[in-house]
């Protein structure tokens, strides 16, 4: 999932959270706040909804809905043009007696990687900038992300400012769902989308 390659069938705006604590309905309640608690459909059902949801909202508004599945002890819950599962006003709710972990590409803002654990951000990081990370444990992961050759040390001048960028340009999505995966022990794969799920609507307010 390089920039070069478009996100593949999510496109270039998508955001995908793992769940450790809930089953994949009460997964979609949370994110309808208590209104939904999804329908079975797979992800082209999920993916007509949100782009009606879009051609609707013109896209201001994220996707509209959620895809969610089991894979192993974790939930992955999968929102096409969406964004909700790394905005702090939201996450904290979603991770109430929970674990959360969210990755959100999103070309035309900011791609973003929040790890929440029960309302309070443990850490969390904008993927093109992972020496500027943030939570109550900000260092929790950077073993992980030493592995995967992120640069962690803020740099000291414009030119190591400007290699930093570009180092991290086309690798920051890619390198993001491999941390994803490194704690979680889910690789987010192509073939995930073939998966059955419930799908529910998305309620932010």
């Amino acid at each position: 999932m390089s920039e070069s390659a478009g996100g593949g069938a999510l496109g270039v705006i998508f955001s995908v959270a793992f769940f450790r604590g809930l089953d994949p309905a009460e997964v979609v309640r949370r994110f309808s706040r208590g209104t939904d608690s999804g329908q079975e459909s797979d992800f082209g059902g999920l993916n007509d909804k949100a782009y009606e949801f879009v051609s609707k909202t013109d896209g201001g508004d994220g996707g509209g809905y959620v895809g969610v599945f089991q894979a192993g002890e974790w939930c992955v819950a999968i929102e096409p043009h969406g964004w909700m599962g790394t905005l702090h006003k939201v996450e904290t709710e979603l991770s109430r007696g929970c674990e959360v972990l969210a990755v959100t590409r999103h070309d035309y803002a900011e791609h973003s990687f929040e790890y929440v654990i029960d309302g309070t951000i443990v850490t969390g990081y904008r993927l093109l900038n992972p020496c500027a990370r943030y939570g109550c444990d900000p260092d929790r992961l950077n073993g992980f992300m030493l592995e995967l050759g992120m640069g962690l040390d803020r740099p000291e001048d414009e030119a190591a400012w400007d290699a930093s960028w570009e180092d991290n340009y086309f690798t920051a999505v890619p390198r993001g769902f491999a941390l994803a995966a490194k704690v979680t022990g889910v690789p987010f794969t192509a073939d995930m989308l073939e998966r059955p799920m419930l799908v529910g609507s998305i309620t932010d307010s």
